[in-house]
């Protein structure tokens, strides 16, 4: 028999969606998490959303899902599964799984589709092919694997006060810049995960289990210039995401300098990461009226 109170709205089970997401980014990151309650109301939902459907897929290929006994194979056929979920979410506005029904109902409202989703599970699916990558493929990962995930995050960002297709390209090119900052430095940060227990090289030219300190370097600087490059379009952003943004950025650019305080073989056996304390002093300085980025 049919129920006759409240519960059963697509309102109420929406709401439900969007609470499991922001479920899902408290769990699984710190830096994420404490950076998105600088967010508008309006907006840190829909950052949530978008969050909470990056993760589960991140999950399917890095280890729950082979840790719950499914092979290579299985694995591949849950991401096909939740991609066409995905896209079917997008189009129709409902999906039995919380998670991409909470996405997809970002997704609807800030014109996010298949030109973003699909790139995306395309590098998720890469990272369940065994065979090496080429600098060419590492570009392309990068593009779908964060990238991709920084341009959904502007569309949210730029839904209720779109600029010009010049403006708009601008923070397009920074929000690219950020999302390939913040996987370059994972990928330096998970080395020994990735090298001895994935066996995946992001770095080709570089020998698996091996990084010197030249190298090293190299690859920091390049992370420098993306978070400098992403830096400069922070102060157009909406007010109601610039200081969010500018604490995710803040966050890995400490995250980045530590990796380069670190030796480079120290790499391969330790995980840098940010004290929870000068996490603090990060957000509490972009909550400043004084912050360097509030001002265009």
């Amino acid at each position: 028999m049919r129920r006759t109170d409240a519960p059963g709205s697509l309102a109420t089970y929406s709401a439900c969606a969007q609470r499991s997401s922001a479920r899902v980014i408290r769990q699984y990151s710190t830096s994420f998490s404490m950076a998105t309650r600088l967010l508008h109301t309006s907006v840190r939902p829909h950052v949530e959303n978008i969050y909470g459907l990056v993760r589960v897929a991140d999950e399917i290929v890095d280890g729950a899902a082979a840790e719950a006994g499914l092979g290579v194979d299985e694995q591949r056929e849950l991401l096909d599964h939740l991609e066409s979920d995905t896209e079917l979410a997008i189009r129709s506005g409902y999906s039995t799984n919380l998670v991409v029904h909470a996405f997809a109902t970002t997704a609807r409202s800030a014109g996010i589709g298949p030109e973003l989703t699909a790139p995306f599970f395309a590098s998720m699916r890469r990272d369940l092919d065994p065979a090496p990558l080429s600098e060419e493929e590492v570009r392309r990962y990068i593009h779908g694997s964060a990238e991709v995930v920084g341009l959904m995050c502007l569309r949210v960002f730029l839904a209720d006060c779109p600029p010009a297709d010049h403006e708009r390209a601008r923070l397009e090119g920074g929000a690219r810049r950020l999302g390939s900052a913040f996987q370059k430095i994972n990928f330096l940060r998970d080395l020994d995960t990735d090298w001895t227990t994935l066996g995946r090289n992001y770095f080709p030219g570089f020998s698996a289990g091996t990084l010197s300190e030249d190298q090293k370097l190299i690859l920091v600087a390049d992370i420098d210039a993306d978070l400098r490059a992403a830096a400069d379009v922070i102060p157009a952003l909406p007010p109601g995401c610039r200081k969010a943004v500018a604490a995710a950025h803040d966050l890995f650019q400490a995250l980045n300098d530590r990796i380069r305080a670190t030796p480079a073989d120290s790499l391969l056996h330790q995980r840098p990461s940010v004290p929870a304390h000068e996490k603090a002093r990060i957000l509490i300085r972009n909550v400043s009226p004084a912050s360097r980025w509030t001002t265009l």
